[in-house]
Parts: structure tokens; C-alpha cells; sequence
């Protein structure tokens, strides 16, 4: 008979983290692993994610810190949460393939929103998403989040962000009000 999962723990990530934390980030949006899930970026994009020092760069930054989520004993998921004045900045959002379309990732992101309120004090949450991404855009609009039409270029020509494998990669500002 197969135990139950445990409910997630939620804390922030240390420097001891970082090898899991890319593994998991490079799991949900790279590669053919990626494609297990739903979140996968493999046909936009190839090459890297993220790595070490960008991770850790976030787990270091004072303003920043990289929610950790573990169950049964491993990393699951996480996000990144940055205070920008009147408002959290929330990035880096990853959930094991696995995992996904099971409601994890809804019960981060409101976990996330929580804890940017009760810390920070902050009214809204912004983010942005690569703007062909119309099912994980949805995914965000049903959560409350809306699309501001504000866009920024995608960084072609730097690979630490990924290799394009087409030429109309831009980021649209979603943004969520709170209460």
C-alpha cells in the first residue's frame, strides 16, 4: 500500500541548495525531461535555464529570497521573491514535472503571495512571462494576475538565459493586485 505524500514544507533556500534547485529549474522548462510536464519552454527555447551563480545570486541578495519547497525529503518546487518597493517581483518558479497538474503550484504561488504581503507589506505582485506562452499565461490570469501589454526584449545573444529558436521571444509585465 503507497503512503500519501506529505504535505509540502515551505522554507528559504541556503547555498547548500543550489545544485538541487537548478537541477529542478532546468527540469521543468528544459530539455525532454521538461516535456513531462506542462511548463516546458523545450520548443522556444533550448540551452540553459538558469545556473549555479544565478541561483545563488538570489539566495545571497538582501532583497531577495528563493522560496523552497520539499516533500518527502527532496526539493519540489520553488520561486523566486524580490521586494521592489510597493511591490514583490516573483520569479524563478519551478515545479518537478512530476508534480505537475496536481495543485502544487497553485498552493506555492499562494504561499508566495502570502508571505510577500506578511513580510513586505506589498500591494501587488508582478512578473514576467515570455509572451508566446499563452497556456502558462492563462494559467496565471485564472489566479488573478493580469496582462499588462508592457513588454521588454528577451536577451538574445546571452545564454545564460537560453538559446532562442525563434525571433519574437519578449516579456509581458503580468501583475496582480492584492486585496
Amino acid at each position: 500500500m503507497e503512503t500519501a505524500p506529505t504535505r509540502p514544507a515551505f522554507r528559504d533556500a541556503t547555498d547548500a541548495d543550489v545544485d538541487a534547485l537548478v537541477a529542478l529549474i532546468e527540469s521543468a522548462y528544459r530539455g525532454d525531461a521538461s516535456r513531462a510536464g506542462w511548463t516546458t519552454e523545450a520548443d522556444i527555447l533550448e540551452g540553459q535555464r538558469t545556473d549555479p551563480q544565478g541561483v545563488l545570486d538570489v539566495i545571497k541578495s538582501p532583497d531577495s529570497r528563493l522560496l523552497t519547497v520539499e516533500q518527502d525529503g527532496r526539493i519540489v518546487a520553488c520561486c523566486q521573491l524580490e521586494h521592489r518597493g510597493d511591490h514583490a517581483y516573483f520569479g524563478m518558479f519551478a515545479v518537478s514535472p512530476a508534480l505537475q497538474g496536481a495543485g502544487l503550484g497553485k498552493t506555492v504561488m499562494a504561499e508566495a503571495e502570502r508571505r510577500v504581503r506578511e513580510i513586505w507589506g506589498v500591494t501587488e505582485m508582478r512578473m514576467t512571462v515570455i509572451s508566446v506562452r499563452d497556456d502558462l499565461i492563462a494559467w496565471y490570469e485564472r489566479r488573478g494576475y493580469r496582462r499588462t501589454g508592457k513588454m521588454s526584449p528577451f536577451p538574445y545573444g546571452d545564454e545564460r538565459f537560453g538559446i532562442p529558436q525563434r525571433p519574437d521571444l519578449q516579456f509581458e509585465l503580468l501583475v496582480k493586485r492584492f486585496g
